[in-house]
């Protein structure tokens, strides 16, 4: 297809559709589901949503804005011992705060239960479920391997009758957790072992979030999250790669328990970023392990953890359309999304003056008690926006100590001794004399004087050479908690490092560093949390939600500028050189 397209809404179609687009826009060409798409985001309430399913979110309620469908938002909960209506109340404020709205399409699997039952009667009384009074262990041994074919549950024969009978005394609660299972009656020879005898429900004495003691037999995900789909009339099923070989059972069960039209599965690659893990399991063990602050640790890879370290929705979503949507499992490169969340942030973040690691000026020249205010631009001509604020310069200011160097490299820019820059806004400064602490050698201050004359005049000569630097006043500036976060791993994928070693062994040891000495300039001195500013040369900031404080705000560093990546623990070059 290379056509432009428009959806029913009016909303463009991308011009060259990626493939599950392609396999909706052929079914509402055919009138298979009478022109419906039905979508479904289907997560299962047991922990914080991750970056891969923002990926998800944005494909599923994509595809049914792009074709004037609808998408549901369903809690597949069938595990009574692992979720929570935390969850529930989580996903539900991610989802939103992507920007999506499922409407009145809110659904939960352990509303169908009464339904799911029912279904599994019928497979019974079809001869094609059985109850198994097998052990797990003794069941795991008999599916055999991928070159062997399984073997027959000595329970696989039994009839009907008695199925029917041990199935209804499983739900009144008759047996302990273990003594039974209901299988599907389907082939032990498949090559696809999920085929083999899947588990349908299992024995749980366990109180349910939602239905109470109501229940003590639990649907199993493969037989309750296809069935789901079907009752809601859902059309398209669209989930990850690793979900490829469930397809088969996904057909099985829908092709023996309901009519056509009904829904057909589809796969596209799951998200896969470096520097992170994308297990739900493994997220929950930092979290309870107390190697994170919670599920919204900054550092964390989810979208609590992203929302609350400065990304935006814009943001995420910018990143999803940017990787788009792959039929083969790959890695994703952490500068792609780091390079979304600064195209969005450049345009939305206004500019502001932090010094995170104060170096002493004093300007020689300038009054004991004079105070100028100066009116600096909030945007870079290029952004072309509007806005100011005023910035007040006095004898006494502070710089960023990297932004001074002994002994500079050649190609060096920022102060020097003997040398000038210009305070940003300002004016230029030249460096007179450097002072040291006499028994550590360390630069302590600098002693400068101004031109009264570079206020607002073009750089000439050799100033042309020369960066504007970043400052505060002394006197007027205000204390703030800066955190700067760094990637959460030493590696790029501890998923998958060498047998034996777990993924914990890779948790970066400098992921995070709280600076307390930083300054910040008048205008931030009670900032509302959530609002963000690009700190010049430092990176995009949010104000923390948690933690911030009138008169002492804290910032999380969102991300830096565009840089090359410095490894965590790496020094900061250039420095003081002293």
């Amino acid at each position: 297809m290379t056509e432009p397209t428009t959806g029913p809404q009016g909303l463009n179609v991308q011009e060259s559709l990626d493939f599950l687009r392609e396999i909706v826009r052929r079914d509402t060409r055919s009138g298979v589901y009478g022109g419906r798409v039905v979508t479904r985001f289907p997560p299962e309430p047991n922990g914080f949503l991750h970056i891969g399913h923002a990926k998800s979110i944005c494909i599923n309620f994509g595809i049914a804005r792009d074709f004037g469908g609808i998408c549901h938002l369903r809690f597949d909960d069938t595990n009574p011992e692992t979720e929570d209506m935390k969850y529930v109340e989580s996903i539900m404020r991610d989802v939103r705060w992507l920007g999506f709205d499922w409407k009145d399409k809110l659904f939960f699997a352990s509303d169908y239960y009464e339904q799911l039952y029912d279904l599994a009667v019928r497979l019974i009384k079809d001869a094609k479920a059985y109850v198994d009074s097998q052990s797990d262990e003794e069941i795991r041994k008999a599916r055999g391997t991928i070159t062997e074919p399984g073997i027959g549950s000595p329970y696989r024969s039994r009839p009907v009758a008695e199925n029917l009978d041990l199935f209804s005394r499983m739900r009144a609660g008759d047996f302990p957790d273990g003594a039974h299972v209901l299988r599907a009656k389907i082939d032990m020879a498949s090559r696809n072992m999920k085929m083999r005898d899947p588990l349908l429900y299992r024995i749980r004495h366990a109180t349910h979030y939602r239905r109470g003691d109501a229940w003590c037999i639990y649907p199993m995900y493969d037989f309750a999250h296809p069935l789901s789909d079907a009752i809601e009339g859902i059309t398209h099923s669209i989930c990850t790669l690793e979900f490829e070989n469930n397809r088969a059972i996904y057909d099985w069960l829908v092709d023996n328990l309901f009519r056509e039209p009904r829904p057909r599965q589809y796969e596209f690659a799951r998200l896969n970023l470096d520097y992170t893990v994308m297990s739900k399991r493994k997220l929950l063990q930092l979290v309870e392990e107390k190697l994170v602050s919670g599920w919204d640790d900054p550092r964390m890879p989810t979208i609590a953890g992203m929302r609350r370290r400065g990304y935006t929705p814009e943001g995420i979503r910018l990143f999803a359309s940017r990787i788009g949507v792959d039929k083969a499992n790959s890695r994703v490169s952490m500068d792609l999304l780091e390079d979304a969340i600064r195209d969005d942030l450049n345009a939305r973040a206004p500019r502001a003056m932090a010094v995170l690691r104060p170096l002493k000026v004093t300007i020689t020249n300038w009054p004991d008690d004079r105070v100028e205010w100066l009116q600096v631009p909030s945007w870079p001509r290029d952004i072309g926006k509007e806005g100011s604020r005023k910035v007040p310069l006095t004898r006494e200011v502070r710089i960023e100590r990297t932004d001074f160097s002994v002994d500079p490299p050649a190609d060096w820019r920022r102060m020097r001794p003997g040398g000038e820059a210009r305070l940003m806004g300002a004016y230029f400064i030249r460096c007179d004399e450097v002072l040291r602490d006499p028994s550590s050698g360390k630069v302590t201050e600098l002693l400068c004087s101004y031109d009264p004359e570079s206020l607002g005049a073009p750089a000439k000569g050799e100033r042309k050479k020369t960066t504007a630097i970043q400052w505060v006043s002394a006197s007027h500036a205000i204390p703030a908690e800066v955190r700067l976060y760094d990637r959460l791993f030493t590696v790029a994928d501890p998923e998958n490092m060498e047998e034996g070693r777990s993924f914990k062994e890779f948790l970066a040891p400098a992921s995070m560093e709280v600076v307390r000495e930083a300054l910040v300039e008048p205008a931030l001195a009670e900032p509302p949390p959530g609002d963000r500013f690009q700190f010049v040369r430092h990176g995009y900031f949010i104000v923390d939600e948690v933690d911030s404080r009138p008169g002492a705000p804290v910032f999380n560093r969102i991300v830096g500028l565009k840089d090359k990546y410095r490894p965590a623990g790496s020094a900061v070059k250039p420095a003081d050189r002293s």
